[in-house]
């Protein structure tokens, strides 16, 4: 990447977090010096907020990223390969800026995988820098989840395989290395996988990639003068926000729907950024998906909230527009993705009143393990412990149901909010603040997002035995220690 400065500059910051977070740890400076020399030298208040730009001019084609091809085909069973590398990406005319990507200069391609098959995936480090590949929301093997004990070196190569145990999702990849998660994001590290299940493909759901079933990934970005992302400029260790909306690395971006119906993918890839996403016109759409799956039925919605690291599958129709009109997709006051009427749109798919047979979720209305989200900044911690990769602070048992309790406790500033990822399993959502979750967040999920002061309950499973991560998905925070492991063992 185009920034060894970027990275040094960074660490800088970084390390002067951690010490002055070590003088408050030992004594040695009052909390309230440490908070306000955060606060005012680095940009770190609750908060922060930085508007996006509504961005002017003409529309760009929403770009679609490739579907990654097998190297090899045998049977059942697939071989990949990704490679993650330095390059130039043009985001605007004529300018190119230093990004990272999989197998091209930003992003990665889209692995369509199915139920059933085994996979192989061989990860080539062509960085300068070290990286990991976590396979988020996906069912693998503890030695294969891509965590940060899995580094794959500058030069070298790692295999991973595991087999396709879980129903049809949209998923993605992007590194989870330690202490410079946020920074490899942002230079551009991210893909979809999308599983493919029987039943998925039985119900009739728009499914022609790029077509009508379209994958998103939201992600917001600044830029220096001369178009370089400006991570250093824009660091804030709550989490970095950016005044540019980018859309699959479109600035600015439209694309032309051909159909009645389309099926929107809508993965939050920002650092920190929540997404609160509607159609310009106020017409209701569908969701028929989140995090880990189908939902039992569709979900009629006027807007659905993301944080970072959350998906949704939406359902939007078109049907009864012409050539010529348009719908735009928005969060806020931005445009996050224009639809173009390119025609008369064809009649496609459908979207049955039953989605998915899931049984209710088991609540027996007790607490097996409490976990407490607290702290801003490099002041953060899970159970007032932060990361230590040599330490295990949980323990489990393969294949037995437990429920978990996770409270975002609020500080002397009210606290902000923290989003919980689970790795090595799908959890279900019980009760938020001690009642029903809403309906689109009844199905399967990795990640769930906790305003200050709010408890959410939720039962998981784990099938692997392993080492497992937990943490919060604003980047920073995971780089700064709020995360935790538990190792589960076989029953």
């Amino acid at each position: 990447m185009n920034g060894l400065h970027i990275k040094r500059n960074h660490r800088k910051t970084l390390n002067l977090a951690m010490a002055a977070g070590l003088l408050v740890t030992f004594g040695l400076m009052p909390v309230a010096a440490f908070a306000q020399g955060m606060m005012g030298g680095m940009n770190m208040m609750h908060g922060a907020d930085v508007k996006l730009v509504q961005q002017q001019g003409d529309y760009r084609p929403l770009r679609i990223p490739a579907i990654l091809e097998p190297d090899e085909t045998i049977g059942n069973a697939r071989h990949y390969t990704l490679i993650m590398d330095e390059g130039q990406t043009e985001f605007r005319e004529g300018a190119q800026t230093a990004t990272l990507g999989y197998n091209g200069s930003y992003l990665g391609p889209t692995l369509v995988l199915r139920k059933g098959e085994d996979i192989k995936v061989t990860l080539r480090n062509q960085m300068e820098e070290e990286t990991t590949v976590h396979w988020h929301g996906v069912l693998v093997p503890s030695n294969a989840d891509g965590g940060p004990h899995q580094v794959v070196n500058p030069g070298a190569e790692r295999d991973v395989k595991f087999n396709v145990k879980q129903e049809a999702a949209t998923l993605w990849y992007h590194p989870h290395t330690m202490g410079k998660t946020a920074e490899q994001v942002y230079g551009g590290l991210a893909g979809f996988i999308l599983l493919k299940d029987d039943n998925e493909l039985s119900q009739g759901l728009p499914g022609e990639y790029g077509v009508d079933d379209v994958p998103l990934v939201v992600q917001d970005r600044s830029f220096t003068q001369d178009m370089q992302f400006d991570f250093p400029g824009s660091y804030n260790a709550d989490g970095t926000l950016g005044d540019t909306l980018l859309v699959n690395g479109t600035i600015h971006a439209a694309f032309d729907v051909t159909t009645e119906l389309l099926r929107l993918r809508l993965l939050n890839g920002s650092n920190a950024r929540i997404y609160d996403f509607e159609l310009s016109d106020g017409r209701p759409f569908l969701q028929i998906a989140s995090d880990g799956g189908l939902l039992n039925e569709p979900v009629k919605m006027q807007s659905v909230r993301l944080t970072p690291g959350e998906r949704a599958e939406i359902m939007v129709s078109l049907k009864g527009m012409n050539q010529g009109e348009y719908l735009d997709l928005t969060s806020g006051n931005t445009t996050v993705l224009r639809l173009n009427v390119a025609g008369v749109l064809k009649p496609n798919g459908n979207v049955p009143v039953t989605l998915n047979q899931l049984a209710a979720a088991a609540d027996n209305g007790t607490v097996d393990r409490r976990f407490v989200l607290f702290g801003m900044g490099a002041m953060v911690s899970i159970n007032g412990d932060v990361f230590d990769m040599k330490r295990v602070d949980e323990t489990g048992i393969a294949n037995q149901d437990e429920i978990w309790e996770i409270y975002n406790r609020p500080d002397m500033m009210g606290g902000m909010l923290h989003s919980f990822h689970l790795h090595g399993t799908q959890f279900r959502v019980l009760t938020r603040e001690g009642v029903l979750p809403p309906l689109n967040e009844r199905g399967w999920k990795d990640t769930v997002a906790l305003d200050p002061g709010e408890r959410v309950r939720i039962l998981v499973r784990f099938v692997e035995p392993g080492l497992f991560m937990y943490h919060c998905h604003i980047l920073e925070h995971e780089d700064n220690g709020m995360m935790g492991q538990i190792e589960i063992t076989a029953k």
